[in-house]
């Protein structure tokens, strides 16, 4: 079970990264990936929001911390000194 301090962990990395072009890898099921990339936008008590690179329309997409936790979600950061993949914190 996930503990108030492992998503909490979760949040205060992502909230260092606020504004920065991230790599999302999510998980859909059934051997369903969706790779894209985007700029981390907000992070909000329970959820964080990433706005997509889109060519026709912007488009934003959101997700628990419990996503990065169970791994359903992946998150790169994308630096100059290489990236930086975000770690769910196991308690």
């Amino acid at each position: 079970m996930a503990t108030k301090e492992a998503l909490a962990e979760i949040r205060q990395d992502l909230e260092t990264f606020i504004g920065t072009r991230v790599k999302l890898r999510s998980y859909k099921g059934r051997n369903k990936v969706v790779e894209r990339e985007g700029v981390l936008e907000r992070t909000y008590p329970h959820i964080f929001v990433i706005k997509l690179d889109e060519k026709r329309a912007q488009r934003r997409v959101s997700f628990s911390y419990t996503d990065v936790l169970t791994e359903s979600v992946e998150l790169t950061v994308c630096g100059e000194g290489g990236d930086v993949k975000i770690l769910a914190a196991r308690a």
